[in-house]
Formats: C-alpha cells, sequence, structure tokens
C-alpha cells in the first residue's frame, strides 16, 4: 500500500460516497477463511493467507477514505481451541505480516494498536508486535487496531477487575464510577466508539466483538467470505451505512 496524497474527500466523491456521513471508526469481523479454502479444496491455511492480502486492501483504501479507526478481528480468544497446526500457522502468519508490513504502514503514516490477552501470544510474535506497535507509534493519519486474542467479555472481565483494585486501594469510591471509569480501562481507552461493524461471509453474529465500543454501531453483514472482500463490496457497506438514519435514542 502506498501513501496517497490526494484529500480524502476528493477519493471519498470519487467512489460515489458522501464525505459529510463517513465513519470515523470502522471494525470488521473477517470472517469465511476456512470456507473459502475449503471450496477450492485447499488446506484453511490458504486462505488465512488469501485473507492476509486483502488486510492490506482494505487497510490502504480506509486510508484513502479518510477513516481514523480500523479494527480487525484478527484472533479471538475461543480461537485458541482450533487445530494446533492452525494456530501455529496463523501465529506465524502474524509474525510475518506484522515484519512484511511495516515499511507500508509507514508510508501511510498509519499507527499499529493491539487489542485483546496479548499476554497468551507466544513470546516471538509478541516481540515482533511490541517492535512494530513502537516503530509506528508516531504516526498519525490513521490507526489499524488488531484484535488479537481477544473476547469482548474478557475486556470486560478486566476492566472490573482494574477498577475494583482502585476501589480496595481508597483511589475511586464505588459512587464515583462511571461510563467514563469503564472506558479509561478498556484495552485501547482512547478509541472512539464504533459507528460501523462489517462482517463478511454472510453471518449475523458480533461474535463477542467490541460490545462497548460497538453499542450504537450499525451493523452490515456482507455475503462475500472475507478472502473476497475487496474494495467493491467494502464502498458498497459504506453506502449502506450512509443510508441509516443514526438517532442515539432519539426521536
Amino acid at each position: 500500500m502506498t501513501l496517497t496524497h490526494a484529500k480524502p474527500h476528493v477519493h471519498v466523491r470519487a467512489v460515489g460516497l458522501d464525505p459529510t456521513r463517513m465513519p470515523r471508526h470502522v471494525a470488521i469481523i473477517m470472517d469465511g477463511n476456512g470456507r473459502w479454502a475449503k471450496a477450492r479444496t485447499w488446506d484453511r491455511t490458504r486462505g488465512h493467507q488469501q485473507g492476509a492480502e486483502v488486510v492490506r486492501t482494505i487497510t490502504t483504501e480506509s486510508v484513502k477514505l479518510g477513516i481514523d479507526r480500523l479494527t480487525l478481528f484478527a484472533f479471538s480468544s475461543e480461537n485458541w481451541i482450533r487445530p494446533q497446526h492452525e494456530i501455529d500457522f496463523l501465529m506465524l502468519l502474524l509474525d510475518q505480516f506484522l515484519v512484511g508490513e511495516l515499511p507500508t504502514l509507514m508510508e501511510n503514516d498509519v499507527r499499529l494498536e493491539a487489542i485483546g490477552s496479548l499476554h497468551r501470544l507466544p513470546a516471538n510474535v509478541r516481540a515482533t508486535l511490541d517492535h512494530t506497535l513502537s516503530a509506528t507509534a508516531d504516526n498519525r493519519t490513521m490507526v489499524l487496531s488488531l484484535a488479537l486474542s481477544y473476547g469482548g467479555r474478557d475486556e470486560l472481565t478486566d476492566a472490573c477487575r482494574a477498577i475494583a483494585t482502585e476501589v480496595a486501594a481508597g483511589r475511586i469510591a464505588p459512587h464515583e464510577i462511571t461510563q467514563e471509569t469503564i472506558q479509561a480501562h478498556l484495552y485501547a481507552p482512547r478509541a472512539e466508539d464504533v459507528d460501523l461493524v462489517i462482517r463478511t461471509a454472510g453471518e449475523q453474529r458480533l461474535s463477542n466483538f467490541l460490545p462497548w465500543q460497538a453499542t450504537y454501531a450499525e451493523y452490515v453483514s456482507v455475503e462475500a467470505l472475507w478472502p473476497d472482500f475487496g474494495v467493491a463490496p467494502y464502498h458498497a457497506a459504506l453506502a449502506e451505512f450512509q443510508t441509516r438514519e443514526r438517532r442515539f435514542g432519539g426521536v
């Protein structure tokens, strides 16, 4: 992916979208890698490999569109129960992605963040992740947030534990706990709420993904399997988002 110097609103209009109705935070549940590979009688790992290529495409396009934050559900806390050979391949693929994409993240001024139970990642992957996080820390055009070993209930449980520790230490009283307090103890406390959740492969579930952040998000299910997802279906999902009337409980 290469940095585009065109103003985002120019590109947004060029692809038929309304610059005044663009989401700031897009979250994507990348589903269908295994089914894509199975349909071709290939091993599931081929689907994951192709899916990694799509991550590059969608990240690049998000930069061009002026999206502030793109959160991708890369590996869930439940995925640890998959066959060990598949987990090993996914961890290898993640490590290679972090190394291979660093130059393009820098070229596009994209800051990488990661949310989840990161301590469960293999030591070598965690070291590579930490290096990429540090190297991109000063980038400002967009945040690419990878949800790794992530579970929404885990995140809220961890937040509750951290707040309980502060209460026990006398740093905060129970009646002083607010929504802002909880937000401050999430994995990415400065991240704004999700505006749009996209899920590929025609699935209709949130699957324990960002339950706090996506409370008021619009949800769009896309039939394409993730390895077949590209710029055109991404634009179509954004166009669908722009037809929604977001009232947030109002009239």
